[in-house]
């Protein structure tokens, strides 16, 4: 499990490819959105790279701030050529994505890193995606 700030295509890009180069044999998971009122052209293209060099991908909200998440979400998968998994709250998709992974998959969050908030409407809520998936990692273990 890594949690990265890989925010730009090419960030998101070198994530991947840096752990599709490790010696595991299990299937990579790439979860990420991307931030609202930035760059809009950067959205598909990082949907590229993810569906591209990822083995499953899980589209999520990242900071939306005054941007619908499901707007933000419709551009990324335009870059996409296959249907990867839409789940638009952050922290359900972290939950979905702990939980479908297997014993040996890799599974990269990617996009705020060590931001200890969600920008949303204006508000900045706490979040933070390692305690997120520290939490469900303890519950699955638990189970």
């Amino acid at each position: 499990m890594i949690v990265d700030y890989a925010h730009t295509p090419d960030a998101l890009e070198r994530a991947i490819r840096a752990l599709k180069e490790t010696d595991n044999a299990g299937a990579l998971w790439v979860l990420f959105g991307c931030g609202g009122d930035r760059d809009p052209g950067k959205r598909a293209e990082m949907g590229a790279i993810a569906c591209q060099f990822a083995d499953r991908v899980i589209v999520t909200s990242d900071n939306p701030r005054s941007e619908a998440p499901e707007a933000i979400i419709d551009d990324i998968l335009r870059g996409c050529d296959d249907s990867p998994i839409v789940e638009s709250d952050r922290a359900a998709a972290i939950a979905l994505v702990i939980a479908e992974a297997k014993v040996g998959d890799t599974v990269l969050i990617a996009g705020k890193g060590h931001e200890t908030y969600q920008e949303i409407d204006g508000v900045r809520l706490p979040f933070n995606d390692a305690e997120h998936a520290a939490q469900h990692l303890q519950q699955r273990q638990a189970a």
